[in-house]
């Protein structure tokens, strides 16, 4: 470089005199002002919009201020049937008395002189022997005519014999139970995992769509949880996909119990979605 250019050239030129510049080291320190400052403008004003963007959010809260409140309605307890004892039938009444039939009693004979003979002891006449029954003792009645004397009877005793009770089968799903199946803790558990699982869908919220969708589904004996559907509520803005949601993922429920023993039943849940603008 000649004399009278290095007062005023630029240190970079005096640094890469003689050398190749087109190489790429000249280029970047030439052009490092400028990046430098075009990477902190872009910085700013990425800043600025996050900015901007916060404040305007608050502000569309606090103009819409939608508050979610969740409501769990009971359903009212299923009562046992109380069973009515039948009173016994009556005893049945007292089988009339067989007939007598006449009878002729029978003495054997013996070969004794007249004057011992007794006058109850006579052999009958054959002609008598013909029309009457040959018994032990001597009684008055009617004819014999093959009359059949009717059973004995228990004397009014009514004996009488207890009903089979059939067999229940407890492998199947009922649908009414003594006790039903419930989320364990009771009420308050229930509503503790409403708050912490529950979420209001985006759509019913832009939509102010609200109501009580109604979740059957089957609690087995070991309190699985299967067959999930909604059986009524609003179709539109999600409220069944997010009710239906919530009963899938709630776990283990406590079983239902009939006569003593937990069983497989039924379960309606009801859970309610509501909007409270202030």
């Amino acid at each position: 470089m000649d004399v009278n250019k290095i007062l005023t050239a630029d240190i970079l030129d005096i640094i890469f005199d003689d050398r190749n510049k087109a190489y790429g080291a000249y280029e970047l320190r030439k052009t490092y002002n400028k990046r430098m400052v075009t990477a902190l403008i872009t910085t700013v004003a990425l800043l600025l919009l996050i900015f901007i963007g916060s404040y305007l959010s608050g502000l569309r809260k606090d103009d819409d201020n939608v508050e979610m409140i969740v409501q769990d309605v009971q359903l009212e307890e299923v009562k046992p049937e109380e069973k009515k004892e039948e009173p016994p039938p009556p005893p049945p009444p007292p089988q009339p008395e067989p007939p007598k039939v006449e009878m002729t009693k029978f003495t054997p004979p013996k070969i004794v002189k007249d004057e011992e003979v007794k006058e109850d002891e006579k052999p009958p006449e054959n002609e008598k022997l013909e029309e009457t029954k040959i018994g032990a003792i001597s009684q008055e009645g009617i004819k014999d005519e093959g009359i059949v004397a009717p059973p004995v009877s228990d004397a009014g005793k009514g004996v009488v014999a207890a009903p089979t009770k059939s067999e229940e089968d407890w492998d199947k799903t009922f649908t009414k139970v003594e006790i039903e199946s419930e989320y364990p803790g009771g009420q308050p558990a229930w509503r503790r995992y409403l708050n912490k699982t529950f979420r209001y869908p985006d759509e019913a919220v832009e939509n102010e769509i609200q109501g009580t969708v109604v979740v059957q589904f089957i609690v087995d004996r070991e309190g699985n949880v299967s067959d999930v559907v909604a059986i009524s509520g609003p179709n539109d803005g999600g409220l069944r996909d997010e009710a239906i949601r919530v009963i899938k993922k709630s776990g283990k429920w406590t079983p239902a119990v009939q006569n003593g023993r937990q069983v497989k039943s039924y379960k309606k849940q009801p859970i309610t979605f509501k909007l409270e603008t202030e």
